[in-house]
């Protein structure tokens, strides 16, 4: 992973970026993969997925099992393909989905046709496989489904009610591709990048029982005011919850946003601060959390609670931004969180914080995320950006790029949600 840290706060800029590396190595794709396994099958063995983690997973399945009739196909976003032998890997749209997320899905439904209860399909799934494994459902065609997703990546929906929404609307989601796979052996490993962890709703559930019905998609798309055509309102209201299939089916969480932050947390305690995990499960408004953020980190620096300083605050989950009649400049949920929170704490000495996807994408943007500093807003002003202004138009990126801040990895091949740190001297 290429590392930019500016020279300036080198001691806490190095010292986050460490943290929030050790996060990310936690949830590497291969090894999770090869801890967890299932028994090999006396047939053939399909390899399914989808997700920006999912050809790395399959490449460390290929690897290990050379002895196994082994083929499938996976998809991903652009520019996270890697080798991967006997698997086939289609790289397609995301956030939202393409003609290439639908071939993928085609091909994936095709890859499991006609199995037998000796053959074992695996099925790769992470963060991301809504948008590049998408067949809707017929009454859609793709560019009605892309504008359902814009809508509701706009909306200020969670993801778990964005995968809600998805999982009704297409014939591979919500479970249904469990049951294109029976009668063969079933077995799901997911790399989790959703709050509270549901299997469910990781890529919006392609090979687990649906959660939700039908009636709950119809009454999140009239509340967040997503506009759909009549016909589609209608199946949605006609609808039955869909089953799983006759399959023999496992699942399980290989890596989680949990994980990530006890890596960090470790991490932390290496460097000589106390870490305190305030969640891996937080949602809720970009900006608000970071305002909320600024309130707990001056508690902790006048108080000493729940730590004193050194102390490092992490938290994980999925935070949105809501675009308004303002309009968005670029940014991402990241760095807008980072942007309130400098704002808020305008400069109080002692506090640095990094926030980052650790899929090393924030949004739509090149880089995972940004570093705060207690001069951050001067550096700003300096370089002729007005923080406040950035923030009401959701143009963070741009105002980080200017400051020299942002954080780019590039794409990390795996992705376990969002880590915040704030660091407390």
């Amino acid at each position: 992973m290429s590392s930019e840290i500016p020279s300036a706060d080198g001691r806490e800029r190095g010292a986050l970026r460490r943290i929030f590396d050790a996060a990310i190595e936690s949830a590497a794709p291969a090894p999770a993969v090869l801890k967890n396994l299932p028994d090999k099958p006396p047939g053939r063995c399909i390899v399914i997925g989808a997700g920006k983690a999912s050809a790395a997973m399959a490449a460390a399945l290929d690897s290990a099992w050379p002895d196994v009739d082994l083929s499938g196909v996976v998809s991903t976003r652009y520019s996270h393909a890697v080798p991967v032998g006997r698997i086939t890997v289609i790289e397609a749209g995301h956030p939202v989905p393409d003609d290439a997320s639908e071939d993928a899905a085609r091909r994936i439904l095709d890859a499991v046709e006609g199995l037998s209860p000796d053959d074992l399909v695996i099925a790769l799934i992470s963060g991301g496989g809504s948008a590049t494994m998408a067949l809707p459902i017929e009454l859609l065609g793709l560019t009605e489904k892309q504008n359902i997703t814009r809508q509701l990546l706009a909306s200020g929906a969670t993801i778990t009610e964005m995968n809600t929404v998805r999982a009704h609307l297409s014939r591979v989601k919500g479970g249904k591709l469990a049951t294109a796979a029976a009668p063969a052996r079933l077995c799901t490993l997911l790399i989790s990048d959703v709050p509270g962890d549901d299997p469910a709703s990781v890529a919006s559930g392609p090979t687990i029982p649906c959660s939700s019905s039908p009636a709950d998609a119809l009454e999140l798309i009239d509340r967040f005011a997503i506009s759909v055509p009549s016909t589609v309102r209608e199946y949605l209201s006609a609808a039955k919850s869909a089953s799983s299939g006759a399959c023999k089916a496992s699942h399980n969480i290989i890596a989680s946003p949990a994980q990530a932050l006890k890596a960090a947390a470790t991490k932390a305690e290496e460097l000589g601060f106390t870490p305190v995990i305030l969640g891996d499960s937080i949602e809720g408004e970009s900006r608000e959390l970071g305002r909320v953020m600024a309130g707990i980190a001056r508690s902790v620096r006048t108080l000493g609670e729940p730590a004193r300083p050194p102390a490092v605050l992490l938290s994980g989950g999925e935070t949105t931004v809501t675009i308004g009649s303002e309009g968005t400049g670029r940014g991402g949920r990241n760095t807008e969180f980072l942007l309130a929170l400098a704002i808020t704490l305008d400069g109080e000495p002692g506090i640095w914080a990094l926030a980052g996807d650790s899929d090393g994408i924030d949004g739509t943007e090149d880089a995972a995320g940004a570093i705060i500093t207690p001069d951050t807003l001067v550096r700003s002003r300096e370089a002729g950006v007005d923080a406040r202004n950035a923030l009401q138009r959701h143009d963070s990126y741009s105002l980080f790029d200017a400051t020299g801040d942002l954080i780019r990895t590039g794409p990390t091949l795996t992705n376990v949600n969002d880590i915040r740190i704030v660091m407390l001297q």
